[in-house]
C-alpha cells in the first residue's frame, strides 16, 4: 500500500526519501490493522478518516525525528502509530463540537451517522492507541498521558474563552500550544526516544515541533484570509463565517484606528455571507495581517534556533526545509 503523501518539502537525500516513504507504508498498514474488530460497523467508522486520507504529518516528524538515532527500532512506526491513532480521534470529537459536515472532502462521521457514533468512534481510537502504547514503556506512557491533558485543557479553554482581564491574543497563543502544538511536540519526542537518540536531541526536536505546529496553525489563519483558494477542502473566510476569531481577526479588534471601526463592526461576531467579500477584502489590507504573519515567523525562528543545535544529519536538513515552507505556502 503506497503511503501517502506529506508536505511538499524538498528531501535532496535519497536514502533518507526511501526511508521515510517506507516508514510511512509501514504506518499505514499498520493503522489500518489497528482498528479492526470483530464488529464489522466499529472497523467501517474507525476506518472513515483514515481512508479519507490526510499528510499523516505527525507520523511523519516522529520517522524524521528517528533518524537522529535509530529509525529501524522497532517501537518507531508503532509511535507513529499511536500519533495518528490520537490525532484522529481528536479530529472526530472536534468535528461534533464544531456541527463540521465535511472532514478531508468526506461526509465527517458526525454526518454519515451521527454525534454518538462519531464520539463513540474516537474513544474507540484512543484505546487501540493506548493498547500499542502499552508495549512502548511507561515512560511513553506518561507522556501521552501529559499530551492528552494538554489537548483537553486547550479544547476547554478555547471553548469558554479568556477570562476577564486576559489578553486575547496571549490566551489565543496558548490554546494552540496546547491543542495543536502539543500532540505535534510529542511525535518529536516519541521519534526521537523510540529510536534511543541522545536526551538533549529528543528534547530540542520536541521543542522545535512544538513550534512548528503552533506556526502551521497560525499559517492555516493566514490562508483562510489571505488566499482565493485552499488545499486544505476550507472555504476562504470559513473561519470569519462561524465567528472564529484567529490571530488576523484578533489583532484588527484590538486595533483602536477609526479607519478601523467598519472592519472591527463584521467581525465582531459571525460575519453574514454578504459581508464575507467586504470583510476580507477589509482584512487583506489590514496590518492585523502582517502582525499575524510575524508572530508565525517568531515561532519557526523558535523551531529553527533549536534545530540549530541538532546533528548536521539529513533529517535536520529536511526539517529546516519544512520551517521554511511553513512559511512560504502563507506567501
Amino acid at each position: 500500500m503506497a503511503a501517502p503523501p506529506v508536505v511538499d518539502i524538498p528531501l535532496v537525500d535519497e536514502r533518507l526519501a526511501d526511508d521515510l516513504a517506507g516508514g510511512l507504508a509501514a504506518v499505514e498498514k499498520l493503522l489500518r490493522s489497528s482498528v479492526e474488530s470483530e464488529d464489522a460497523f466499529v472497523t467501517e467508522t474507525s476506518r472513515h478518516l483514515i481512508e479519507a486520507g490526510g499528510k499523516r504529518f505527525r507520523a511523519m516528524l516522529v520517522l524524521l525525528a528517528a533518524q537522529f538515532g535509530n529509525p529501524d527500532a522497532p517501537g518507531v512506526v508503532p509511535g507513529a502509530v499511536v500519533i495518528e491513532l490520537t490525532h484522529l480521534a481528536t479530529l472526530y470529537h472536534d468535528d461534533v463540537m464544531d456541527e463540521a459536515p465535511v472532514r478531508r472532502g468526506s461526509p465527517s462521521a458526525n454526518a454519515r451517522w451521527d454525534n454518538t457514533v462519531a464520539i463513540l468512534t474516537g474513544d474507540y481510537l484512543f484505546a487501540q492507541a493506548s493498547e500499542i502504547l502499552a508495549d512502548l514503556g511507561s515512560e511513553l506512557i506518561r507522556i501521552q498521558a501529559r499530551t492528552f491533558s494538554r489537548l483537553v485543557r486547550g479544547q476547554i479553554r478555547e471553548t469558554i474563552g479568556p477570562a476577564e482581564g486576559r489578553d486575547a491574543i496571549a490566551h489565543y497563543i496558548s490554546v494552540l500550544a496546547d491543542k495543536t502544538g502539543s500532540l505535534i511536540a510529542t511525535s518529536g519526542r516519541f521519534g526521537a526516544m523510540l529510536a534511543g537518540a541522545p536526551a538533549d536531541v529528543a528534547e530540542r526536536l520536541t521543542d522545535a515541533c512544538e513550534a512548528i505546529g503552533v506556526a502551521w496553525q497560525l499559517g492555516d489563519d493566514l490562508i483562510d484570509v489571505a488566499a482565493p483558494t485552499t488545499d486544505s477542502g476550507k472555504t476562504p473566510g470559513t473561519d470569519l463565517r462561524e465567528g472564529v476569531h484567529t490571530l488576523p481577526v484578533l489583532y484588527a479588534l484590538a486595533s483602536d484606528d477609526p479607519a478601523d471601526a467598519r472592519l472591527r463592526t463584521l467581525l465582531s461576531g459571525p460575519v453574514a455571507e454578504e459581508d464575507v467579500e467586504e470583510a476580507l477584502t477589509l482584512l487583506r489590507a489590514n496590518r492585523a495581517m502582517e502582525l499575524a504573519r510575524e508572530e508565525l515567523i517568531r515561532w519557526i525562528d523558535r523551531a529553527k534556533e533549536a534545530l540549530a543545535g541538532l546533528p548536521d544529519i539529513p533529517a535536520r536538513t529536511a526539517l529546516i526545509a519544512l520551517c521554511d515552507y511553513v512559511v512560504e505556502r502563507t506567501g
